[in-house]
């Protein structure tokens, strides 16, 4: 029988048939799709035409489909849907796949066609010619023109790394399944909120024990280390999450560090950078490494005075708690943050949950949609899933239109990574009959699970988490670009959070909060008072987050800012990487760097600072929203027409001039965190 990813999929809007898909065919898959990719590559260098943009551009953006497919499912399903089987797949093919793209990146003849279409100056329209610089100095970046002896080093670089970041991320997650501790005492749980407690008594039930089994997946760890009074249960959790894949057993990631890092540096050098940061940042927003640091600087004279008192009040609280001689550790920095916060201002997670109960929160963001943008989503039964808890959606335009499909995948497992994201299937783009392929969108979340006697209850940090892969998903909904390589998030990586972040604002919004927000029991709307107390905690240790936020971006830079080779102990040199903004005494055999996937496996090494690079934008942007009303049609379809369906097809600078009609200011970011009080510049 002929591979299904050999052919359209026969299914609602051409989705994943997930339900026909095993090892087998995604094995076959791949290979076959490797084949086809070596035969296009192979007839476009080979033709008799004089190489022109649609020969030679056109040809090689459009080629590799089936691999592209099959590749997107398996690589997916790595993150959200995985198992042994399925990863030893992955390890065994991960070296065709690599050898591929190198042999296409390095394809002299290839180049020879691209750079005489280049030269010849086409006359294109401008997301053509965006596209053809976009492929001719991708060659060049990626060494088409250095020595073969050069070639060949890169190609055994990629290859390595391909297996490296893949076997990391592979670790991070069995390390962190292998975790489990059985409480057989309730009263070791005091303060541990009734929804997590009845899970994990689930849990326990679940592998024939008595009592309550504590994980480290999100909503076990958080609320125990922010809830649970005991604190050497806070303790034994902290240091199994902050240790995890530091052990001497297989899962340990320091040397991959070391090797994830030396082989991106040496990759760089190879290339001519003096840096690995050098070379990624060419292609940001910030265009070098000292505008980053620069900003960096920046972020630390605004926030630090406000951090160290944001700290100091938490560590004279805990005193005032437990004595004079008590020692503030980090295990107990969420514990009294959380109570000081409660006596403060009245209002915590917990005393939120009961009104953002899962369904409603849903209903009440697909609702905003709606208001800003007038797009609605349709649940989908006979669209295949890939687990049965994921939910699947059509997305429609204002005057009905198909947009987009939508899956939702919410709660955390142990086949699934932890974390949230957003990812696709099919990405948007316009084929060469004029068909406009429409993007299947999936956002992976890990939520509170629902109990035998609760709903799925979210935190307010569970809305705003919704908000911001929501936020994702519309720039894949809304993208109108004609190739995909430009569609929907693929824009330079410190602009892709622009669209994510800006949908968090709506967490804090009276106005927004009163469509949905309401008691799962009673139906009573979330108070106005709890509304304001909102608003009025929305500042409390801001600063000291921002600076955390900071340290992970510090840590990410001076790792590939490195000019040679790392050889420190890998711990070391991360407490050292961020001391500038931390508090705590650098002494605990701690690390995060052996679990920091944005950085290792990610997209984000040398561009962790993204997140508060578009923090800058965001807030200067709703600032936008907040001056003509938050539901304003007028500005939502601004944002949609001028960035989110625009993609990669201009500068970010530009879109984002073109929908602001001014340059961003980190103002508004220091009013919306307390920073600075007056609202004008």
């Amino acid at each position: 029988m002929m591979n299904l990813f050999l052919s359209p999929f026969n299914t609602p809007h051409g989705t994943v048939p997930f339900h026909k898909i095993n090892l087998a065919v995604l094995r076959e898959a791949i290979i076959l799709g490797i084949e086809e990719e070596e035969k296009e590559i192979d007839a476009i260098i080979h033709q008799s035409e004089t190489p022109n943009f649609k020969n030679t551009i056109l040809a090689l953006e459009q080629s590799g489909k089936t691999l592209d497919r099959a590749w997107t499912v398996l690589s997916n399903l790595l993150g959200c849907h995985t198992s042994d089987e399925l990863e030893a797949l992955a390890q065994t093919l991960m070296p065709k796949v690599s050898k591929l793209s190198n042999d296409v990146q390095f394809n002299a003849q290839l180049f020879q066609r691209i750079k005489q279409v280049y030269e010849s100056k086409p006359q294109l329209d401008a997301e053509e010619s965006k596209l053809l610089k976009d492929v001719y100095d991708g060659f060049l970046r990626r060494g088409v023109g250095l020595p073969d002896d050069k070639k060949e080093q890169l190609r055994k670089i990629s290859l390595e790394l391909s297996k490296l970041t893949l076997q990391f991320s592979q670790n991070v997650l069995k390390d962190q399944n292998r975790f489990s501790y059985l409480v057989t005492c309730e009263e070791e749980l005091e303060g541990m909120p009734e929804l997590q407690k009845e899970e994990a008594a689930r849990l326990a039930a679940d592998k024939g024990k008595k009592g309550w089994m504590l994980t480290l997946q999100a909503p076990c760890y958080n609320a125990v280390i922010t809830f649970v009074k005991n604190r050497s249960l806070r303790k034994k959790l902290f240091m199994a999450q902050n240790t995890l894949c530091t052990h001497n057993n297989e899962y340990n990631n320091v040397e991959l560090v070391r090797k994830i890092v030396n082989y991106r540096l040496e990759y760089a050098r190879i290339l001519g950078y003096d840096c690995f940061a050098d070379y990624v940042l060419q292609l940001r927003m910030v265009e070098n490494t000292s505008t980053v640091i620069r900003f960096f600087n920046r972020l630390i004279r605004s926030y630090k005075a406000q951090g160290r008192r944001d700290f100091e009040d938490i560590r004279e609280y805990a005193r005032q708690k437990e004595g004079e001689t008590f020692c503030l550790k980090p295990w107990d920095f969420s514990y009294y943050s959380h109570l000081l916060q409660l006596e403060k201002y009245q209002i915590d997670s917990e005393i939120l949950r009961p009104y953002f109960e899962l369904s409603r929160v849903k209903t009440g963001i697909f609702s905003l949609a709606k208001r800003l943008y007038g797009i609605t989503f349709k649940r989908k039964r006979n669209i295949s899933v890939y687990q049965k808890d994921v939910e699947a959606y059509e997305v429609l335009d204002k005057e009905g239109s198909y947009l987009a499909v939508l899956y939702l995948d919410f709660f955390p497992r142990e086949d699934k990574k932890s974390g949230a994201w957003t990812t696709f299937f099919q990405g948007q783009s316009v084929s060469e009959n004029g068909e406009d392929i429409r993007p299947h969108v999936s956002l992976v979340m890990n939520f509170t699970k629902p109990t035998p006697s609760k709903p799925s209850l979210l935190s307010l940090g569970e809305v705003s988490t919704f908000l911001h892969e929501f936020g994702h998903a519309l720039h894949e909904i809304f993208s109108k670009c004609r190739f995909e390589s430009m569609s929907g998030t693929n824009v330079y990586w410190d602009f892709v959070e622009l669209p994510s972040q800006i949908m968090e604002n709506f967490a804090l919004e009276k106005d927004f909060l009163k469509t949905f927000a309401r008691h799962y029991q009673t139906g009573e709307p979330l108070p106005d008072e709890l509304i304001q107390r909102i608003k009025d905690s929305s500042t409390y240790n801001a600063a000291y987050s921002c600076l955390q936020q900071v340290g992970l971006g510090m840590l990410d830079m001076a790792y590939y800012t490195l000019k040679e080779p790392l050889t420190d102990d890998v711990i070391h040199f991360e407490k050292k990487a961020w001391k500038r903004v931390k508090f705590f005494p650098q002494n605990l055999k701690t690390c995060m760097s052996v679990r920091f996937n944005h950085i290792m496996t990610g997209g984000y090494a040398a561009g962790y600072y993204s997140y508060k690079w578009a923090e800058v934008l965001d807030a200067d942007a709703f600032a936008l929203f907040k001056e003509k009303g938050i539901f304003n049609r007028e500005v939502a379809e601004s944002f949609r027409r001028e960035i989110l369906q625009r993609g990669g097809t201009l500068h970010p600078h530009q879109l984002y001039l073109n929908f602001r009609k001014k340059e961003p200011s980190v103002h508004a970011l220091l009013v919306r965190d307390g920073i600075k009080k007056e609202t004008r510049e």
